[in-house]
């Protein structure tokens, strides 16, 4: 699994509350047990910014376990959730350290969601669709937000963002250490497995919307695009190169707009009427 340093996982946080699909809140709200005390699996948890945002916006008691294969951002997302839900009941947090790729159904006894963000990309069409067999076999509903879909739309347009786009794309799906990540399929793969196995699914969009007010985020989030251009397609470096100047020359003059589309999905469980 990739690892990613903290300083840039809080600096996307606040792109990311804004992006994520929260439409998908009032079906979640309605499928979980009212009255009864809820268990939270944060796959590949980071630094806590999904646990940050979700459960301030659920109600009930929660208690979460945080997945993450980095002890350090384990520590610092087990003391940064918040310690109340959205009507005042007890939030609880545990952390442990495993491989989420490695989660099976008996792994899962007693949850009634697993949640994961920007994860479904990183993994393999084989690990997506085990992950869905398990959660799918223990009957947990799934929030599964902030998939890389491929697209990017900057403005003002340049003649390099589809090249630099699509050699992005293929860095995405690439295959290392023996394993072809999904990338940009990731949405489509986790959404036909999670179908496939009966579940109820609901889709969501979540872009980035980065505009002059995130010249920073802008500037990190352009040098990571364009630099894993270019490690899948060498050939683009000098041109990448000028390409990179001249975009961060806009973003520090707040000349830059940029939409950075992602995919979340809902998955809800059959119901037991229809299970029978």
């Amino acid at each position: 699994m990739t690892a990613f340093a903290p300083d840039w996982l809080y600096l996307r946080e606040p792109a990311d509350a804004a992006a994520r699909a929260a439409e998908l809140l009032e079906p979640l709200r309605a499928h979980l047990p009212e009255g009864e005390d809820v268990v939270i699996r944060d796959l590949g948890c980071g630094t806590g910014s999904l646990g940050r945002w979700l459960a301030a916006r659920l109600p009930g008691t929660q208690h979460w376990i945080l997945h993450d294969h980095d002890t350090e951002l384990l520590t610092r997302a087990k003391a940064s959730l918040p310690a109340t839900a959205l009507d005042g009941s007890p939030v609880d947090v545990v952390a442990e350290q495993r491989d989420v790729t490695a989660l099976r159904a008996a792994d899962l006894a007693g949850t009634s969601l697993v949640t994961a963000s920007a994860l479904l990309d990183l993994l393999t069409r084989d690990e997506v669709t085990t992950l869905a067999t398990a959660i799918a076999e223990a009957g947990c509903a799934a929030l599964l937000m902030l998939s890389v879909t491929g697209v990017v739309e900057l403005s003002p347009a340049d003649p390099l963002d589809s090249a630099i786009a699509a050699a992005f794309n293929a860095h995405q799906r690439r295959l290392t250490g023996g394993r072809r990540l999904l990338g940009p399929n990731a949405v489509d793969v986790a959404a036909t497995a999670f179908g496939r196995l009966g579940a109820t699914v609901v889709r969501g969009h979540s872009a980035w919307r980065l505009g002059p007010d995130q010249a920073e985020l802008q500037a990190r989030w352009l040098e990571g695009w364009v630099g894993a251009a270019v490690e899948q397609l060498p050939e683009l470096r000098p041109v990448a190169d000028v390409y990179l100047q001249r975009r961060l020359e806009m973003a520090r003059a707040g000349e830059l707009h940029a939409v950075i589309h992602h995919g979340d999905l809902l998955v809800l469980p059959p119901s037991m009427e229809a299970a029978a």
